[in-house]
């Protein structure tokens, strides 16, 4: 369910929209819900982190921390969301394959019971290929960041 404004503004994505909007699902689906979109602009998406993950049987048992790289992909499932919303209903279901990845940076772990706020800005769009600005905090303070570039196509 999409929650709008009064001037029809997308303010909050629910999991089940999310799921209609991009082919991932556990264990790989790293957006819980969207808090603010802004076609073509901008998107926050949260995931919420919890001792359950199971990438944290092995990352690290003694000491959990969220893998870099799932960071990064919560990055891209953001941008990803924020392309099929630009885009409309006639890009559900199509795929969102990352291109490039500049930049990233880890500036704080990530464990269980954060919240991270993942924050992306596009920078530009040339034909199907858009490029971002990411960041992810929680708490309010900096934990990734990173500029992504991603292609849309159609499934095959």
């Amino acid at each position: 369910m999409d929650k709008k404004t009064s001037a029809g503004q997308i303010l909050e994505i629910d999991i089940k929209r999310i799921m209609q909007m991009i082919p991932h699902r556990y264990p790989f689906l790293l957006v819980d819900r969207v808090a603010e979109i802004i076609p073509h602009r901008s998107a926050i998406g949260i995931k919420n982190v919890t001792f359950n993950e199971h990438f944290f049987q092995g990352h690290f048992p003694s000491a959990p921390v969220m893998p870099g790289v799932l960071i990064i992909e919560s990055m891209a499932q953001t941008a990803a969301l924020l392309v099929v919303q630009s885009l409309g209903a006639e890009s559900e279901g199509k795929l969102v394959y990352f291109m490039s990845i500049d930049g990233a940076r880890f500036r704080k772990p990530v464990v269980p019971g954060d919240q991270m706020l993942i924050h992306v800005e596009k920078e530009r769009k040339h034909r199907n290929v858009w490029k971002f600005s990411c960041e992810v905090t929680v708490e309010g303070t900096l934990v990734a960041e990173s500029r992504v570039a991603a292609m849309i196509v159609d499934r095959e």
